[in-house]
């Protein structure tokens, strides 16, 4: 799970000027989705779905960690963002620790940014009882609170992972962990979550790269195009380890962002990282799967994040628990075409302010063709049709008032079922 990485940062999803031959070739020999979607427009949300397979609007987990202060609003306003947990608990069983129990081994290597401890809970709990080896995973390189990296080139500055020697560059060097994980002799089946801190801010590459990029016509950002292909070249040298391992027919794998793009240049999309619009959710999403999903295909059918899990019990052969709570689907039948694959909606909740704070509180639903948003500061809404309308440009409520109700009634009874906390205005509590 690439960081930061937007729906048009790739070569394969339609950006002609930067290279990733390698995430194309990813494409070329397996399922490509158009309509894919991260749980929540920024990271931890999203992260915290990927490990749990619940909407991050159930698990309170709702911005990224350390966010802001509870009861934040903006100046001059009272509209208060809603409160949110800011570290996975234990209390919840990963899909690491599912498969752990099912004897696989695991890894985690790269951004966790699920154990953020405010200092006010630091008696109970400590930020390093929170990290990947205490959330079933046997090896944990990297993943600690940090939500980006001090620095992509070594000394890394992270307690997670030693540095290497001086100038070594970050993804080259998770790249190295990952093959190491994958290609040791072990009898047991493994399972390796990569999340590599690329392409998350500080924008740094080698500068023979960077240079590169800045000789091409079109680059917004030389840096930020760098950074990309750094990132494929590391996943083309994973995947290259897997196949010369023989390992290409039993591996199943996963290829995906955590949110929308932020530096990059998300149009057609409207939005960015942080916002409900296209431009903050729908992200690349890549399957490997030989002998199983059909090489260069590609599904429009809508995804979400917390798919992932309920699809990795299934591959691996594993019910799900009896008390546990899945929000997501298996994705097995349309990575199989089998047409079996059936869901009403998905849902988003982002009651809180981004980083950057140029968002507005909100939630959303797509069905079908149509997604609505809910505007919390004056509780407007926004219909669109996604088919027609992919940058978001043409609110159709005024058009189609009975739709917009009946999507409407649809995210109050989800938002009703996951207890998600919301916003509220400052004289109201």
């Amino acid at each position: 799970m690439v960081d930061d990485l937007g729906w048009r940062d790739l070569h394969c999803y339609g950006n002609t000027q930067i290279d990733t031959p390698h995430i194309d070739q990813l494409a070329n020999e397996g399922m490509r989705f158009t309509d894919a979607y991260a749980a929540s427009p920024v990271c931890s949300p999203t992260r915290a779905a990927m490990m749990t397979g619940q909407t991050p609007a159930r698990l309170g987990i709702t911005n990224h960690a350390p966010g802001h202060p509870d009861g934040f609003s903006l100046e001059g306003s009272d509209l208060c963002e809603a409160p949110t947990v800011r570290h996975l608990n234990l209390s919840y069983t990963t899909i690491a620790e599912r498969l752990k129990a099912a004897g696989y081994a695991t890894a985690h290597i790269g951004k966790w940014h699920l154990s953020h401890v405010a200092k006010k809970d630091q008696s109970r709990i400590a930020e390093q009882e929170l990290r990947p080896q205490h959330q079933g995973f046997d090896l944990n390189i990297g993943g600690t609170r940090l939500g980006g990296p001090p620095s992509y080139f070594s000394p890394y500055r992270n307690d997670a992972l030693t540095d290497g020697e001086e100038g070594e560059y970050l993804p080259d060097r998770l790249a190295e962990e990952a093959i190491e994980f994958v290609t040791e002799p072990r009898e047991e089946p493994f399972f390796l979550s990569w999340w590599p801190f690329s392409v998350h801010y500080p924008l740094q590459a080698p500068e023979a790269t960077i240079e590169k990029y800045r000789k091409r016509k079109g680059i917004r950002d030389p840096a930020y195009a760098a950074m990309i292909e750094g990132v494929d070249g590391a996943i083309g040298r994973v995947m290259k380890a897997l196949d010369d391992a023989g390992m290409r027919d039993d591996t199943f794998v996963i290829f995906k962002s955590d949110n929308g793009g932020y530096n990059g240049d998300n149009r057609p999309l409207r939005g960015f990282k942080g916002m409900i619009f296209e431009g903050g959710i729908r992200i690349p999403w890549i399957v490997r799967w030989p002998g199983v999903v059909e090489a260069g295909t590609t599904c429009s059918v809508p995804v979400i994040s917390t798919d992932c899990y309920p699809t990795i019990l299934e591959v691996a052969k594993l019910s799900k628990l009896p008390d546990a709570v899945l929000d997501g689907k298996s994705l097995v039948p349309l990575l199989k075409q089998t047409g079996e694959f059936e869901r009403d909606a998905i849902f988003f909740h982002y009651p809180n302010y981004a980083f950057h704070k140029r968002n507005r509180l909100a939630s959303a639903v797509r069905a079908g063709d149509h997604k609505l948003i809910r505007r919390y500061d004056d509780g407007s809404l926004e219909l669109y049709n996604l088919k027609q309308d992919l940058g978001e440009k043409h609110n159709l409520v005024d058009q189609q008032p009975e739709l917009a109700k009946q999507l409407g009634n649809k995210l109050d009874a989800w938002l009703t079922e996951v207890n998600a906390n919301l916003p509220y205005h400052s004289d109201a509590r």
